[in-house]
């Protein structure tokens, strides 16, 4: 007579309780996949391609697992990648102006000449709109796109195109539904720093190069006296702007160069990662990022925020031609 197993053991298993977890349908959180088109549903396929009408019910093309197309999510999440690595190229630039110099001469006016050089790389009327302009742009306005994109097809998947999913959605509570059903793709610490950081380079940008125009006509005289002058007049307002603008800048930057280059844990990978030593190595990817993004921040706020900061106010016409500029706006 044949024992049965179950007679042997009849306690639950506990190692399969973090392999067999319920899991209730929602969007992909890996932003790997963003770089790839999902598969076609069913319905798309056959409208796309009449042969595959005909295909069995059990075909991989059939169930839409054979896409394998580059549609827009792929161009779209190209540009912004290579956008970044144009306007790297400038906030490198920046960094060497704005701190490097100051911190090594350790005076505003010594460190001036050198970002008057800079400029002739990087402002003027060609290389202002390729090293700056069009890479911000194309770079905001392809992140945004790509979330849009992404959210049209978790619909098709995870809302009114899927029947059975919506029904299971609108069968629970409505306190638990927000829970269950996000079709908006997941906003990580360097989705939510980057559109941060958008409004806090506005307005820098403002101020040092749109605000001169408008009052004075000319933005040849701001240089870093500019910004130790607003220092002079006001500390605690530039110093909020400054160092929100170097920690969220920098920590945007940093990460995001991280998670293209694969050195990146995921967003949420304290939640779902259960090797312990798979475990270790994320914490240390991200400990060693994190250091990088604190090591840069630092750099450049001891030039930026304890050198230019600390120079004091301009003296001459040049006081002057500041101070109508920086009351414009009520500093």
């Amino acid at each position: 007579m044949a024992v049965d197993p179950r007679a042997i053991n009849p306690w639950a298993s506990q190692e399969t309780l973090i392999s067999l977890l319920h899991l209730d349908p929602s969007p992909i959180d890996n932003a790997s996949v963003y770089d790839k088109e999902l598969p076609p549903l069913p319905e798309e396929a056959s409208q796309s391609d009449p042969s595959l009408k005909s295909s069995s019910p059990g075909s991989a093309t059939t169930l839409g697992l054979s896409g394998s197309g580059r549609g827009p999510i792929y161009y779209l999440s190209r540009i912004q990648r290579y956008s970044a690595y144009t306007f790297s190229l400038f906030a490198g630039l920046h960094v060497a102006n704005t701190s490097i110099f100051p911190l090594v001469y350790q005076s505003v006016p010594y460190s001036e000449p050198f970002l008057l050089m800079a400029r002739e790389i990087y402002q003027t009327p060609v290389t202002e709109t390729l090293l700056v302009g069009l890479p911000i742009v194309a770079h905001i306005t392809s992140g945004v796109a790509i979330r849009l994109l992404r959210r049209r097809q978790n619909i098709k998947r995870y809302g009114g195109a899927t029947p059975g999913v919506w029904a299971l959605h609108h069968s629970k509570p409505s306190s638990n539904r927000r829970k269950t059903i996000s079709v908006w793709p997941p906003l990580n610490y360097i989705s939510m720093s980057g559109y941060f950081f958008v409004g806090l380079l506005a307005s820098h940008v403002g101020i040092n190069r749109v605000l001169p125009l408008v009052v004075d006509g000319d933005s040849s005289n701001i240089g870093l006296q500019f910004v130790s002058h607003g220092f002079a007049r006001q500390p605690l307002p530039p110093w909020i702007a400054y160092t929100l603008l170097l920690s969220v800048g920098v920590g945007h930057m940093v990460w995001g160069w991280a998670k293209w280059l694969d050195l990146a844990p995921p967003a949420n990978w304290k939640r779902i990662t259960v090797d312990r030593q798979l475990r270790k190595k994320r914490r240390r990817a991200w400990w060693g990022v994190q250091s990088v993004a604190v090591g840069l921040a630092a750099l450049w706020a001891a030039g930026g925020l304890g050198i230019v900061a600390r120079a004091g106010p301009a003296e001459g016409w040049l006081a002057t031609v500041y101070d109508n500029i920086y009351s414009a706006v009520g500093h």
